[in-house]
């Protein structure tokens, strides 16, 4: 119906333009015939003729007419979808400044007809700046997105997939992969890098963002600004969604993130990672210059549009941060949080400056405060699970050979690891209540006190798998093993540390301390392994002096040393010292105790047997065959008793 009523006004204007040409002369009264023949309305324009200058009174002078019915004309003639006219923009800005001409001085016709043509003219503009906005959007490329993200670790991958296994009571061999070194840590500060600080992306082509500016110039001074907006913001939109696609952020509710499961999860929250930087410093950076530069003429158009635009797939961001924050807390997450917590706090700022002119706006970066301190509360509390899962491991199978503990293997990389976050982590356990400086063995109140929150920690956290792996050494029947075992593991956990920034944090003390517990346990191994053996060469209970012992003690004598030294050699050529430098001072250690005291031995009393029948029998050994025989110890290959030979003649 209104578009009916347009329509004949429309026809009513246009006739009455022709009546107006012709003026008063003697055509004048044919062509009114003519009119009022056609519609009967039309006969009422006899008084715009009778009248005159009252009918030019109405407009603007002489130079209406002229400037006016040539910028109706183009407007009007231009209905395809084709590119405009040069001069239709021209034709714009001219009704635009008679529109306001005529509103002061301008009869209601003639003011009608100038704003069904403004109307015209913005519905017109208002499709081809969505047709613009969509064929000239640039695609995400997505081979310069994987440049980028070649540059995270992979580590903080794999020891998650250590954590799970380890707990979950699987196989050790993912903690070897470890901690051989094949999965390397980014060692340059706290966090994640992506290198995209100084990143522009280009949203639009160039030229067609001077042709989007124009006409949003004309929208805008039409008083057509709300369309102009729905418009941007509906493809902009579209096309923020399908980056956050290529990016692989998915759209879920928190529901939906808690019941993933972690290793569908674990991809989730590094592409998440990946795209904050991009997303915030890239992609949102150039949009709002996009919007700075479409919208210049108007402050208060350009930052709702930006905020309209944007605010979703931050928001789209912001509920997976949060989802992950209040999620169950498990210790194989604990890398990935650091670095969401880490990859959100490098861009609060960035995110504060784009968000910054609007209400709305700061509730997002409201929002975005409360994600990262979610995230932070969770990498704490999963630390804290972390902590409990080393105090609280209670697995009683010994391992093999008394080799190191996989335990030890998975807290020191682990803790090696978090050594990159130690930034992150100080400014998180700052806030933490006092009280959580514990004693550590060795370890004085002042020394602890000297240290940073985080190293505090982490000097709590050794000292209780320091204490969990002397409890797993009771689970040797054999005591020297149990010696042998510790000494492995704190070499180890000493070897982590001298070899990492792990050193810097808990000092030279600490590490010099846990140097002088492995000598206390190589003392301790040797007197519960050899004291028996070296019984056996003293000079107690053989009946006399050299000259005058008794072949009888003394045959019984070398027949003990033999067995128990045999015996010995069987087990402890089965146990397992990895380092070589330990194994070396250990066989030295052995031979310092044994060689002499067996060397002295046979120089006192062993010619008594030699010159009798059956000595071999006795004597089976000379102090080079003992040592040559120690060679063989802590190889982890067990040798039999009947392997042993005279090894020299």
């Amino acid at each position: 119906m209104a578009a009916a009523i347009q329509g004949e006004d429309k026809v009513l204007a246009t006739a009455q333009r022709i009546v107006q040409s012709l003026g008063n002369t003697s055509d004048t009264d044919d062509m009114l015939l003519i009119f009022s023949t056609f519609d009967n309305r039309l006969s009422t324009l006899s008084s715009f003729v009778e009248n005159p200058s009252a009918a030019a009174a109405d407009g603007d002078s002489s130079a209406t007419p002229s400037r006016f019915d040539d910028a109706e004309r183009i407007i009007l003639s231009h209905t395809d979808s084709s590119s405009f006219p040069d001069d239709y923009l021209d034709a714009v800005d001219e009704i635009i400044q008679l529109t306001k001409e005529f509103s002061l001085a301008s009869s209601d016709e003639v003011l009608d007809r100038a704003e069904n043509a403004l109307q015209f003219a913005m519905t017109r503009l208002e499709d081809e700046f969505r047709h613009v906005l969509i064929r000239n959007t640039v695609p995400l490329d997505p081979d310069r997105l994987h440049h980028h993200r070649s540059t995270l670790s992979s580590s903080a991958a794999a020891i998650a997939i250590a954590a799970t296994e380890f707990f979950n009571g699987d196989a050790s061999e993912s903690l070897e992969d470890v901690s051989s070194g094949r999965y390397s840590h980014h060692s340059h500060g706290r966090g994640v890098s992506f290198g995209w600080d100084d990143m522009s992306i280009e949203l639009i082509h160039p030229d067609a963002v001077i042709e989007l500016g124009e006409i949003a110039d004309r929208m805008i001074r039409s008083g057509y600004e709300k369309e102009c907006c729905q418009v941007y913001c509906s493809v902009r939109r579209d096309v923020l969604e399908e980056c956050m696609a290529i990016l692989g952020v998915e759209k879920l509710s928190i529901e939906e993130v808690q019941k993933i499961e972690w290793k569908s999860l674990d991809e989730k929250m590094k592409k998440w990672i990946q795209a904050v930087k991009i997303v915030v410093r890239g992609l949102l950076s150039s949009e709002k210059h996009l919007c700075d530069q479409i919208f210049a003429g108007s402050d208060l158009i350009k930052e709702v549009c930006f905020l309209e635009t944007a605010k979703g797939c931050v928001m789209q961001l912001l509920n997976f941060g949060e989802a992950v924050a209040i999620g169950r807390r498990s210790v194989e997450k604990l890398f990935r949080i650091l670095d969401m917590y880490d990859a959100l706090a490098q861009v609060l700022s960035d995110l504060q400056e784009l968000f910054m002119d609007e209400d709305a706006g700061d509730m997002v970066c409201r929002e975005a405060q409360g994600v990262l301190d979610g995230l932070g509360e969770a990498a704490i509390g999963t630390f804290v699970e972390f902590e409990n899962a080393v105090q609280g491991e209670s697995s009683r199978k010994p391992i093999q050979n008394g080799e190191i503990h996989p335990l030890a293997r998975y807290v020191m990389n682990y803790a090696k690891l978090l050594v990159d976050y130690s930034n992150t982590l100080n400014l998180l356990l700052e806030n933490l209540e006092a009280g959580t400086v514990e004693s550590d063995r060795g370890n004085n109140t002042s020394e602890l006190e000297s240290m940073s929150p985080f190293a505090r920690r982490l000097s709590a956290l050794i000292m209780s798998l320091e204490s969990n792996i002397e409890d797993k050494s009771k689970v040797y029947e054999d005591v020297a093993m149990q010696y042998v075992f510790l000494m492995n593991n704190i070499l180890y956990i000493v070897q982590k540390v001298k070899d990492s920034e792990l050193r810097n944090l808990l000092g030279d003390n600490w590490v010099r301390k846990r140097q002088g517990l492995i000598r206390q346990h190589a003392t301790q191994y040797l007197r519960a392994s050899w004291s028996k053996v070296l019984s056996c060469l003293k000079d107690q209970g053989i009946g006399g002096s050299t000259s005058n012992a008794s072949k009888v003690a003394l045959k019984e004598r070398f027949k003990n040393f033999n067995a128990c030294f045999e015996e010995i050699y069987r087990v402890q050529t089965a146990w397992k010292v990895p380092d070589p430098q330990l194994r070396e001072e250990l066989r030295i250690s052995v031979s310092e105790k044994v060689i002499p005291a067996y060397r002295s031995f046979m120089g006192r009393f062993g010619s008594q047997l030699e010159s009798g029948r059956h000595a071999g029998k006795y004597i089976k050994y000379n102090p080079e065959d003992l040592e040559n025989y120690l060679l063989d110890l802590f190889e982890g290959t067990p040798l039999i008793i009947h392997h042993m030979r005279r090894k020299s003649t």
